[in-house]
Protein backbone atom coordinates (compact mmCIF):
# COMPACT_ATOMS: atom_id res chain seq x y z
CA UNK A 1 0.00 0.00 0.00
CA UNK A 2 1.82 3.05 -1.38
CA UNK A 3 0.11 5.55 1.88
CA UNK A 4 -1.83 5.39 4.66
CA UNK A 5 -5.37 3.97 4.83
CA UNK A 6 -8.12 5.76 6.84
CA UNK A 7 -11.13 5.17 7.56
CA UNK A 8 -13.46 8.15 8.32
CA UNK A 9 -16.93 6.63 10.17
CA UNK A 10 -19.94 7.10 9.10
CA UNK A 11 -23.51 7.87 10.64
CA UNK A 12 -26.61 6.63 9.25
CA UNK A 13 -25.70 7.73 5.89
CA UNK A 14 -22.80 9.37 4.59
CA UNK A 15 -23.53 12.82 5.34
CA UNK A 16 -22.02 16.42 4.18
CA UNK A 17 -19.15 15.87 6.84
CA UNK A 18 -17.86 12.95 6.16
CA UNK A 19 -17.74 13.54 2.60
CA UNK A 20 -15.97 16.66 2.66
CA UNK A 21 -13.99 15.29 4.54
CA UNK A 22 -12.98 12.35 2.52
CA UNK A 23 -13.12 14.60 -0.25
CA UNK A 24 -10.03 16.80 1.30
CA UNK A 25 -8.34 13.99 2.54
CA UNK A 26 -8.03 12.37 -0.65
CA UNK A 27 -6.34 15.38 -2.22
CA UNK A 28 -3.34 14.23 0.11
CA UNK A 29 -3.61 11.11 -1.93
CA UNK A 30 -4.48 8.78 1.17
CA UNK A 31 -7.09 6.06 0.69
CA UNK A 32 -10.12 6.25 1.81
CA UNK A 33 -12.74 3.51 2.91
CA UNK A 34 -15.84 4.44 4.33
CA UNK A 35 -19.11 2.38 6.18
CA UNK A 36 -22.61 3.35 5.27
CA UNK A 37 -25.39 1.76 7.67
CA UNK A 38 -27.71 2.53 4.63
CA UNK A 39 -28.99 -0.13 2.49
CA UNK A 40 -27.99 0.93 -0.43
CA UNK A 41 -26.30 3.70 -2.52
CA UNK A 42 -29.93 5.67 -3.03
CA UNK A 43 -30.04 6.18 0.84
CA UNK A 44 -26.79 8.39 1.20
CA UNK A 45 -26.68 11.93 1.67
CA UNK A 46 -27.11 11.89 5.66
CA UNK A 47 -29.04 15.03 6.59
CA UNK A 48 -28.47 15.94 2.85
CA UNK A 49 -30.38 13.32 1.57
CA UNK A 50 -33.63 13.35 -1.62
CA UNK A 51 -35.93 10.52 -2.03
CA UNK A 52 -37.61 9.28 -4.51
CA UNK A 53 -40.72 7.78 -5.49
CA UNK A 54 -41.56 4.67 -5.67
CA UNK A 55 -43.29 4.87 -8.79
CA UNK A 56 -40.93 7.99 -10.46
CA UNK A 57 -37.64 8.14 -9.64
CA UNK A 58 -37.60 11.27 -11.42
CA UNK A 59 -40.32 12.64 -8.53
CA UNK A 60 -37.97 13.26 -5.80
CA UNK A 61 -37.92 15.39 -2.41
CA UNK A 62 -35.45 16.68 0.07
CA UNK A 63 -36.51 14.67 3.40
CA UNK A 64 -33.61 16.90 5.66
CA UNK A 65 -31.98 19.88 4.39
CA UNK A 66 -33.86 22.09 2.05
CA UNK A 67 -31.64 24.92 1.05
CA UNK A 68 -27.86 26.42 1.78
CA UNK A 69 -27.56 29.34 3.21
CA UNK A 70 -24.04 31.28 2.82
CA UNK A 71 -23.47 34.62 5.48
CA UNK A 72 -21.47 36.85 4.02
CA UNK A 73 -18.58 35.54 6.00
CA UNK A 74 -18.81 32.08 4.30
CA UNK A 75 -19.29 33.81 1.40
CA UNK A 76 -15.68 35.12 1.47
CA UNK A 77 -13.92 32.09 3.31
CA UNK A 78 -15.72 29.32 1.71
CA UNK A 79 -16.15 31.21 -1.83
CA UNK A 80 -14.05 28.30 -3.59
CA UNK A 81 -16.50 25.62 -2.37
CA UNK A 82 -19.88 27.90 -3.11
CA UNK A 83 -17.91 28.50 -6.72
CA UNK A 84 -17.22 24.99 -7.80
CA UNK A 85 -20.82 23.91 -6.56
CA UNK A 86 -22.11 26.20 -8.78
CA UNK A 87 -20.00 25.38 -11.77
CA UNK A 88 -20.74 22.40 -12.00
CA UNK A 89 -24.98 22.90 -11.17
CA UNK A 90 -25.13 21.54 -8.16
CA UNK A 91 -26.24 24.58 -6.45
CA UNK A 92 -27.80 27.78 -8.01
CA UNK A 93 -29.25 30.82 -6.08
CA UNK A 94 -32.91 30.12 -4.35
CA UNK A 95 -35.20 32.04 -6.02
CA UNK A 96 -38.71 30.81 -4.99
CA UNK A 97 -41.08 32.64 -2.82
CA UNK A 98 -40.67 31.56 1.13
CA UNK A 99 -43.53 32.43 3.47
CA UNK A 100 -42.30 33.31 7.10
CA UNK A 101 -38.55 32.81 6.72
CA UNK A 102 -36.37 34.77 9.76
CA UNK A 103 -34.56 38.09 9.22
CA UNK A 104 -30.91 37.18 7.81
CA UNK A 105 -27.99 39.43 7.93
CA UNK A 106 -27.43 41.42 4.98
CA UNK A 107 -25.72 40.02 2.18
CA UNK A 108 -26.99 36.40 3.38
CA UNK A 109 -27.32 33.93 0.51
CA UNK A 110 -29.78 31.09 0.02
CA UNK A 111 -28.98 28.46 -2.52
CA UNK A 112 -30.82 25.26 -3.54
CA UNK A 113 -29.57 21.72 -5.41
CA UNK A 114 -31.71 21.86 -8.56
CA UNK A 115 -30.98 17.70 -8.43
CA UNK A 116 -31.43 17.52 -4.66
CA UNK A 117 -29.47 18.14 -1.65
CA UNK A 118 -27.74 14.79 -1.86
CA UNK A 119 -26.28 15.93 -5.01
CA UNK A 120 -23.70 17.69 -2.80
CA UNK A 121 -22.67 14.47 -1.22
CA UNK A 122 -22.86 12.89 -4.44
CA UNK A 123 -20.61 15.23 -5.26
CA UNK A 124 -17.51 15.20 -3.34
CA UNK A 125 -18.14 10.87 -3.08
CA UNK A 126 -17.57 11.01 -6.96
CA UNK A 127 -14.85 13.73 -6.91
CA UNK A 128 -13.05 11.90 -4.07
CA UNK A 129 -13.15 8.51 -5.54
CA UNK A 130 -13.68 7.31 -2.00
CA UNK A 131 -15.01 3.35 -1.54
CA UNK A 132 -18.80 3.31 0.21
CA UNK A 133 -19.26 0.33 2.10
CA UNK A 134 -23.19 -0.38 2.56
CA UNK A 135 -24.74 -2.04 5.59
CA UNK A 136 -21.25 -1.33 7.87
CA UNK A 137 -22.41 -0.29 11.69
CA UNK A 138 -19.44 -0.01 13.07
CA UNK A 139 -19.39 -1.14 16.78
CA UNK A 140 -15.88 -1.29 17.66
CA UNK A 141 -12.92 0.73 17.29
CA UNK A 142 -9.36 -1.14 19.44
CA UNK A 143 -5.68 -0.46 19.16
CA UNK A 144 -4.32 -3.08 17.02
CA UNK A 145 -0.13 -2.91 15.77
CA UNK A 146 0.47 0.16 14.92
CA UNK A 147 -3.27 1.42 14.04
CA UNK A 148 -6.55 0.79 14.65
CA UNK A 149 -8.75 -2.23 14.50
CA UNK A 150 -12.72 -1.46 13.37
CA UNK A 151 -15.14 -4.21 13.95
CA UNK A 152 -18.93 -4.06 12.02
CA UNK A 153 -21.85 -5.67 13.11
CA UNK A 154 -21.89 -9.09 11.67
CA UNK A 155 -18.61 -8.71 10.03
CA UNK A 156 -15.59 -9.24 9.61
CA UNK A 157 -12.45 -6.37 11.98
CA UNK A 158 -10.42 -4.53 9.61
CA UNK A 159 -7.28 -2.88 10.51
CA UNK A 160 -7.15 0.71 9.48
CA UNK A 161 -3.90 3.27 9.96
CA UNK A 162 -5.99 6.24 11.44
CA UNK A 163 -9.56 6.62 12.13
CA UNK A 164 -12.10 10.02 11.38
CA UNK A 165 -15.28 9.84 13.70
CA UNK A 166 -17.95 12.24 11.80
CA UNK A 167 -21.29 10.36 13.75
CA UNK A 168 -23.08 12.16 16.00
CA UNK A 169 -21.92 12.49 19.18
CA UNK A 170 -24.34 10.84 21.48
CA UNK A 171 -22.99 7.44 18.60
CA UNK A 172 -19.26 8.21 19.54
CA UNK A 173 -19.87 7.49 23.09
CA UNK A 174 -22.07 4.41 22.10
CA UNK A 175 -18.80 3.25 20.41
CA UNK A 176 -17.14 0.19 22.39
CA UNK A 177 -13.36 -1.06 22.32
CA UNK A 178 -10.72 1.42 23.33
CA UNK A 179 -13.05 4.43 22.81
CA UNK A 180 -14.50 4.71 25.90
CA UNK A 181 -11.11 4.89 27.99
CA UNK A 182 -10.04 7.67 25.85
CA UNK A 183 -12.67 9.88 26.48
CA UNK A 184 -12.87 10.35 30.20
CA UNK A 185 -13.34 12.96 33.04
CA UNK A 186 -13.65 16.38 31.66
CA UNK A 187 -13.84 15.43 28.22
CA UNK A 188 -16.65 12.90 28.54
CA UNK A 189 -18.69 15.76 30.17
CA UNK A 190 -18.34 17.81 27.06
CA UNK A 191 -19.18 15.30 24.81
CA UNK A 192 -22.20 14.27 26.97
CA UNK A 193 -22.97 18.12 27.20
CA UNK A 194 -24.02 17.96 23.39
CA UNK A 195 -27.30 18.08 22.28
CA UNK A 196 -29.73 17.47 19.45
CA UNK A 197 -32.75 18.24 18.17
CA UNK A 198 -35.31 15.66 16.57
CA UNK A 199 -38.16 15.65 14.10
CA UNK A 200 -39.74 13.63 11.74
CA UNK A 201 -40.25 14.60 8.13
CA UNK A 202 -42.62 13.06 5.69
CA UNK A 203 -42.22 13.34 1.67
CA UNK A 204 -45.24 12.83 0.03
CA UNK A 205 -45.04 11.98 -3.79
CA UNK A 206 -47.81 12.64 -6.54
CA UNK A 207 -48.41 11.74 -10.26
CA UNK A 208 -47.98 13.53 -12.96
CA UNK A 209 -50.32 16.38 -14.28
CA UNK A 210 -51.30 16.65 -10.26
CA UNK A 211 -51.29 20.44 -9.41
CA UNK A 212 -50.26 21.86 -5.29
CA UNK A 213 -52.09 25.14 -5.35
CA UNK A 214 -50.54 27.29 -2.61
CA UNK A 215 -49.04 30.53 -3.52
CA UNK A 216 -45.55 29.74 -2.21
CA UNK A 217 -42.61 27.35 -2.59
CA UNK A 218 -41.88 26.83 0.79
CA UNK A 219 -43.51 28.11 4.16
CA UNK A 220 -42.75 27.76 7.96
CA UNK A 221 -45.39 27.90 10.23
CA UNK A 222 -45.45 29.37 13.56
CA UNK A 223 -47.24 27.95 16.63
CA UNK A 224 -48.18 24.84 15.33
CA UNK A 225 -48.32 21.80 17.75
CA UNK A 226 -47.05 19.43 14.64
CA UNK A 227 -45.99 21.13 11.63
CA UNK A 228 -43.12 23.37 11.25
CA UNK A 229 -42.14 23.51 7.27
CA UNK A 230 -44.04 22.78 4.58
CA UNK A 231 -41.78 22.59 0.74
CA UNK A 232 -43.47 22.00 -2.89
CA UNK A 233 -39.76 20.57 -3.78
CA UNK A 234 -40.45 20.84 -7.24
CA UNK A 235 -41.35 24.42 -6.97
CA UNK A 236 -38.77 25.29 -4.49
CA UNK A 237 -36.05 24.15 -7.27
CA UNK A 238 -37.74 25.43 -10.09
CA UNK A 239 -37.88 21.92 -11.58
CA UNK A 240 -41.08 21.03 -12.49
CA UNK A 241 -41.92 18.81 -15.49
CA UNK A 242 -45.11 17.88 -16.91
CA UNK A 243 -44.17 13.67 -16.86
CA UNK A 244 -42.95 13.76 -13.65
CA UNK A 245 -45.25 14.90 -10.53
CA UNK A 246 -44.66 16.99 -7.59
CA UNK A 247 -43.72 16.45 -4.23
CA UNK A 248 -44.59 17.98 -1.11
CA UNK A 249 -42.21 17.72 2.21
CA UNK A 250 -43.07 18.01 5.97
CA UNK A 251 -41.21 19.05 8.47
CA UNK A 252 -42.37 18.89 11.93
CA UNK A 253 -41.52 21.12 15.10
CA UNK A 254 -39.21 20.05 17.32
CA UNK A 255 -41.11 19.70 20.36
CA UNK A 256 -43.55 17.30 18.48
CA UNK A 257 -40.35 15.36 17.45
CA UNK A 258 -39.54 14.77 20.98
CA UNK A 259 -42.63 13.83 22.34
CA UNK A 260 -43.20 11.35 19.66
CA UNK A 261 -39.62 10.50 19.40
CA UNK A 262 -39.94 6.37 20.01
CA UNK A 263 -43.88 6.10 18.48
CA UNK A 264 -43.84 3.87 15.31
CA UNK A 265 -43.50 5.64 11.99
CA UNK A 266 -46.12 4.36 10.80
CA UNK A 267 -48.39 5.74 14.07
CA UNK A 268 -46.31 9.32 13.61
CA UNK A 269 -47.41 9.68 9.75
CA UNK A 270 -50.96 9.40 10.48
CA UNK A 271 -50.55 12.17 12.94
CA UNK A 272 -48.84 14.58 10.80
CA UNK A 273 -51.15 13.51 7.41
CA UNK A 274 -54.32 14.23 9.95
CA UNK A 275 -52.23 17.54 11.10
CA UNK A 276 -51.51 18.07 7.29
CA UNK A 277 -55.00 17.85 6.29
CA UNK A 278 -55.88 20.85 8.48
CA UNK A 279 -53.70 23.42 7.23
CA UNK A 280 -53.81 22.35 3.27
CA UNK A 281 -57.06 20.37 3.14
CA UNK A 282 -57.73 20.76 -0.39
CA UNK A 283 -54.40 18.96 -0.70
CA UNK A 284 -54.75 16.20 -3.85
CA UNK A 285 -54.22 12.07 -2.73
CA UNK A 286 -50.21 11.32 -2.85
CA UNK A 287 -49.33 7.89 -4.62
CA UNK A 288 -46.74 7.37 -1.96
CA UNK A 289 -45.33 9.04 1.57
CA UNK A 290 -42.12 8.43 3.23
CA UNK A 291 -41.62 9.23 6.59
CA UNK A 292 -37.88 9.84 7.72
CA UNK A 293 -37.02 9.90 11.62
CA UNK A 294 -34.42 12.63 12.58
CA UNK A 295 -33.41 11.69 15.94
CA UNK A 296 -30.11 14.00 15.70
CA UNK A 297 -31.61 16.57 13.66
CA UNK A 298 -29.83 19.69 14.11
CA UNK A 299 -27.14 20.66 16.92
CA UNK A 300 -28.43 22.60 20.10
CA UNK A 301 -25.05 22.31 22.12
CA UNK A 302 -21.68 21.82 19.93
CA UNK A 303 -19.00 20.48 21.97
CA UNK A 304 -17.51 23.24 23.97
CA UNK A 305 -14.14 24.80 22.88
CA UNK A 306 -13.66 22.14 20.22
CA UNK A 307 -13.23 24.34 16.92
CA UNK A 308 -14.61 21.94 14.74
CA UNK A 309 -12.79 18.73 15.91
CA UNK A 310 -11.16 16.94 18.83
CA UNK A 311 -8.26 14.54 18.80
CA UNK A 312 -8.51 11.50 20.88
CA UNK A 313 -5.45 10.01 20.25
CA UNK A 314 -2.74 11.29 17.83
CA UNK A 315 -0.46 8.49 16.88
CA UNK A 316 -2.21 6.38 15.65
CA UNK A 317 -4.79 9.44 14.44
CA UNK A 318 -8.22 8.94 16.21
CA UNK A 319 -9.85 12.34 15.65
CA UNK A 320 -13.89 13.20 15.99
CA UNK A 321 -15.24 16.19 13.59
CA UNK A 322 -18.41 16.85 11.89
CA UNK A 323 -21.45 19.15 12.71
CA UNK A 324 -21.66 18.45 16.70
CA UNK A 325 -18.12 20.20 16.80
CA UNK A 326 -19.26 23.49 14.56
CA UNK A 327 -22.80 23.95 14.18
CA UNK A 328 -25.55 22.05 11.55
CA UNK A 329 -25.10 23.53 8.53
CA UNK A 330 -23.09 22.95 4.99
CA UNK A 331 -20.54 25.89 6.08
CA UNK A 332 -20.31 24.29 9.93
CA UNK A 333 -19.74 20.45 7.92
CA UNK A 334 -16.66 22.52 5.75
CA UNK A 335 -15.24 24.00 9.06
CA UNK A 336 -14.84 20.80 10.51
CA UNK A 337 -13.71 18.66 7.69
CA UNK A 338 -10.95 21.54 7.00
CA UNK A 339 -9.44 20.96 10.44
CA UNK A 340 -9.72 17.23 10.70
CA UNK A 341 -7.33 17.16 7.23
CA UNK A 342 -5.12 19.38 9.66
CA UNK A 343 -4.60 17.52 12.09
CA UNK A 344 -4.31 14.57 10.09
CA UNK A 345 -1.34 15.96 7.91
CA UNK A 346 0.36 16.90 11.38
CA UNK A 347 0.16 13.16 12.26
CA UNK A 348 0.89 11.46 8.93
Amino acid sequence: MPCSELFPLGGSHTGPSLTSCEYFIRQTEEDVAMPDRSASPGRRGGRMCTSSSPDDPNCTADLGAQYVTATPYHSETHGSFYAELSSHGILRPLLAPVEGMAMTEEGTRNFVAPKGASSIVKHYLRESGAEVHFCRQVTHVQRKGPGWEVCVEGGQAESFDAVVLTVPVPQILQLRGDVPSLIEGSLRQKLEAVSYSSRYALGLFYKAGTQINVPWAMKYFEGDSCIRFISVDDRKRDMGSPSSGPSLVVHTCVTFGLNHLEMAEGEVKTLIMAELQKILPCLPEPTSVEVRRWRYSQVVNVVDGSLGQITLHLSPLLVCGGDGFTNSNFDGCIESALKVVEILKSSL
